[in-house]
């Protein structure tokens, strides 16, 4: 109905600042595809914490105002522009990027930056792809070097990136370690291929996890808050292990010495940082393990448009993620 009339429903930011700056629109006009790229009618729509840093305006990419959010969408193609030949009207695909933004009923994406959507995943599973799994195969294995007979500690495997962390590091061989904030949340991180699970609610955690790693320490910490985490991070790896930044909420105090004396690193990982070769590498990944069965996006929490304010607190501040959060336009 509403590409007759031209307009559609969309999430915009007109100014920087808390969830409540997200506003619902209705008469937003529908974009329209030029050459190489694609329209997609929005079926799902990933919410990243990222989207909540860019939102409040301390992140380091600042869009123009005003903007919608969202990244990551999964759909069927409406439309597409001039020399778009990989895809046509009513194939189901989904996205690593969009140009008008994901949070909208509607949404022009790089014909480059759209994969086809294999049948055995729905849309919200496909809206669950492209930045868990890209951001968890860059950490782990293009800037990680993760190799088969390692361990590995996902801090946070219960959220998004966290699954697709496990899920990735199991199929490569890994020795894999979660921690999680809940009951139910271990068990989705055991579910989805880790060997042992930790709740980091727990006072004595960090014990736990040492005495199961023993004297060895772990090779790789994939981190979601190195804000609380960092510290302890540098204590329970293994000589020449490294911790991969993927997510912080603000700046922390380390001892560097820490590092000195394992000779252990610290690694930023940023997918926006990709070249078109290691992007090429992630989607290849993705695909093998689509095809070969152990890449099952977990879905958690779904919202309407209508609640986007109400996901955008719950993203940060919920007891503990299951799966990753969707928007359902």
């Amino acid at each position: 109905m509403a590409a007759s009339r031209n307009v559609m429903r969309a999430v915009r930011v007109f100014e920087f600042g808390g969830p409540d700056v997200l506003k619902l629109q209705s008469d937003v006009l529908i974009p329209s595809p030029k050459a190489q790229q694609v329209l997609i009618k929005v079926h799902a729509c990933g919410v990243n914490p990222v989207e909540t840093y860019i939102r409040s305006g301390t992140y380091a990419r600042k869009p123009a105002l005003p903007y919608t959010p969202g990244t990551d969408v999964a759909g069927v193609i409406e439309t597409v522009g001039e020399q778009v030949t990989a895809f046509k009207k009513g194939d189901r695909v989904f996205t690593m990027e969009t140009i008008s933004g994901g949070y909208a009923e509607y949404a022009v994406a790089a014909a480059d930056k759209v994969f086809p959507l294999p049948d055995k995943l729905d849309f919200k599973q496909g809206a669950a792809i492209a930045v868990p799994y890209f951001t968890a195969y860059r950490a782990l294995c293009q800037k990680g070097h993760a190799k088969a007979g390692e361990t590995v500690l996902v801090h946070g495997a219960s959220g998004g990136v966290g699954i697709a962390a496990c899920q990735i590091a199991r199929a490569c061989g890994l020795k894999v370690l979660g921690t999680a904030g809940t009951e139910e949340g271990m068990n989705t991180v055991l579910r989805n291929g880790a060997h042992q699970a930790f709740n980091h609610r727990e006072a004595n955690y960090i014990s736990k996890l040492k005495e199961y790693t023993g004297v060895e320490g772990v090779d790789i910490i994939i981190e979601m808050l190195s804000n609380v985490n960092l510290a302890t991070d540098l204590q329970l790896l293994s000589r020449g292990g490294r911790v991969m930044v993927v997510g912080c909420r603000g700046p922390v105090e380390i001892n560097p010495r820490d590092t000195m004396s394992k000779e252990s690193s610290i690694i930023g990982v940023s997918l926006f940082l990709a070249t078109e070769e290691e992007r090429r590498e992630c989607t290849t990944a993705v695909f093998d393990g689509i095809e070969a069965g152990w890449l099952k996006p977990t879905v958690g929490s779904e919202y309407p448009l209508e609640k986007v304010v109400k996901a955008h607190e719950d993203i940060i501040h919920c007891s503990g993620a299951q799966g990753k959060m969707v928007l359902l336009p």
